[in-house]
């Protein structure tokens, strides 16, 4: 065997040995030494593998909603419609201006209508396409809750809707808090509160 030859296969051998520590390493990331839950540990005090949570923990994933969502769940207050936890119940802080609401539909069309839709009734894209639709913001019970409850909401996330108090100021979610309750007046604005043309106009449609 000459010397070119005998380079190729040494460099060849060297080749297949490298591939196969790369595939054992492979494999060893695959299988990786970790604890099941709940098993034994030498490496605690107690024996434990699994560690007690830190105070001051805020379960964000719990129950049967665990895999999928913020795990919160509960009733608004005197009614039987789905709503988180509710603590004290406060209004809006900021002044309800032009400027606030056009802020809070342009949040509100980022961030809340792929789900509840344009119009709030929970027919956004994403829950035409088979994901859990979430309530009406039109329901009885939704157009009488508090606007701390929207707000609580969108900042601690409720069934499979994930928290946004991380991707959403507090400012903002006040203004679609304000925004919200601006879709809920113009699906259920009391026709006495219409302009004489206005109530012309629904009665010309009506017919």
């Amino acid at each position: 065997m000459n010397s070119q030859a005998l380079r190729v296969a040494v460099l060849a051998l060297a080749l297949m040995i490298g591939l196969a520590g790369c595939e054992r390493g492979l494999h060893e990331m695959y299988d990786q030494p970790k604890y099941k839950p709940l098993a034994p540990s030498p490496l605690f005090a107690d024996g434990n593998s699994s560690r007690e949570q830190v105070a001051g923990t805020v379960p964000h994933s719990s129950g049967a909603l665990a895999g999928t969502s913020s795990g919160r769940s509960g009733a608004l207050p005197g009614s039987a419609a789905p709503g988180p936890r509710t603590g004290a119940e406060y209004a809006n802080p900021l002044p309800i201006t032009l400027p606030v609401l056009a802020r809070g539909r342009e949040r509100f069309d980022i961030y809340c209508a792929p789900c509840h839709g344009r119009a709030g009734y929970g027919d956004g894209m994403i829950a035409r396409r088979g994901f859990p639709a979430p309530s009406s913001f039109h329901i009885s019970a939704l157009r009488t809750a508090p606007d701390s409850h929207f707000y609580q909401v969108m900042s601690d996330g409720y069934g499979v809707m994930y928290p946004y108090a991380d991707r959403i100021t507090s400012a903002d979610r006040w203004a679609i808090v304000a925004y919200i309750r601006a879709l809920q007046l113009s699906q259920h604005a009391p026709a006495a509160s219409l302009d004489p043309e206005d109530r012309s106009a629904l009665k010309a449609g009506a017919r």
